[in-house]
């Protein structure tokens, strides 16, 4: 029940940070109908920004203010000197111009940061654990992470639902050229939800920094897995970047604690840890593949 109850929260704080990245990608995509695959760098540029300001003065928040305002000011630049220029081009366009820019990126973070993986301890005041249930103790650097996430989901919602940013954020999802019409300047409200969707990105990239390795290219491997979580969440709905992020993050962290287990005991140790690993990788896709087996255009398209 422990190793259970652990795998739950593993998977919802994987969600979360899944749900941060899928969030501003989903926007960006069905908004403006960019394929952004430089979204990921983002993710990495938050990470490297927050891990150096922190080894500069040791304050974790100054870290996390460096890794925000680095994602969100390269997000607006990258939009401002490229992106905009794309809105009205084919995808293929869009896909060749931003995975240029993650090469441009890459090279660009190990000229600028090193090539040596920076270090990022977990600040003092969320390090150790905190008893959830008697006899099982769980990291408070997790837990924050889980808090964290749902801090953004009301944010968005409230931002989305309440405000008339969000207001033409949902007209502009539905018809853009008719929000263009009356009035709106479409370009600004581009840069807007272009800006937010790479501050959610470093957002991510700060929280993750201590926990996962911060280096050249991780921003490509979490890419995919936040495409996925857009697919089976449906595109251009918040709340479905939530429920697939939340799908995908209880998969994977489920997959790991009991793929294992199960292959261990119909076949040899060395067999099943191979076997168990495959099975994970896919296990997303899958359940990608099963979701748009029956709705084709996600859970909540």
């Amino acid at each position: 029940m422990a190793l259970l109850f652990e795998q739950l929260l593993n998977g919802l704080q994987f969600g979360a940070m899944l749900f941060m990245l899928a969030s501003g990608l989903t926007l960006i995509f069905g908004i403006m109908g960019v394929i952004n695959l430089t979204h990921g760098s983002f993710y990495m540029v938050g990470a490297y920004c927050g891990a150096f300001a922190l080894g500069q003065t040791n304050s974790f928040a100054a870290g996390a203010a460096a890794g925000l305002a680095g994602a969100a000011l390269y997000g607006l630049l990258v939009e401002f000197a490229v992106i905009r220029r794309l809105y009205k081009r084919d995808h293929l366009y869009q896909v060749l111009a931003t995975f240029g820019l993650i090469l441009f990126t890459n090279e660009a973070v190990s000229m600028i940061f090193g090539r040596q993986p920076p270090m990022v301890e977990i600040p003092v005041f969320l390090q150790g654990t905190v008893p959830l249930a008697p006899g099982f103790q769980y990291p408070v650097m997790r837990l924050a992470f889980i808090v964290v996430g749902a801090l953004v989901a009301l944010g968005l919602w409230f931002l989305i639902n309440r405000t008339r940013v969000g207001m033409l954020v949902r007209a502009g999802a539905d018809d853009r050229e008719m929000v263009d019409a009356l009035g709106v300047d479409i370009q600004k409200l581009y840069t807007v939800v272009f800006g937010l969707g790479a501050l959610l990105c470093g957002l991510a990239g700060v929280m993750a920094a201590p926990l996962l390795a911060v280096e050249i290219g991780m921003g490509e491997r979490v890419l995919i897995t936040t495409f996925v979580v857009i697919v089976i969440g449906g595109v251009g709905s918040v709340r479905g970047a939530m429920a697939g992020a939340l799908l995908v993050g209880m998969v994977d962290s489920l997959g790991r604690a009991y793929f294992p287990q199960i292959l261990g005991a119909m076949l040899s140790p060395e067999v099943a840890d191979m076997l168990a690993a495959g099975l994970v990788s896919a296990s997303v896709y899958v359940l990608m593949a099963l979701v748009l087996i029956f709705r084709p255009k996600g859970l909540l398209g």
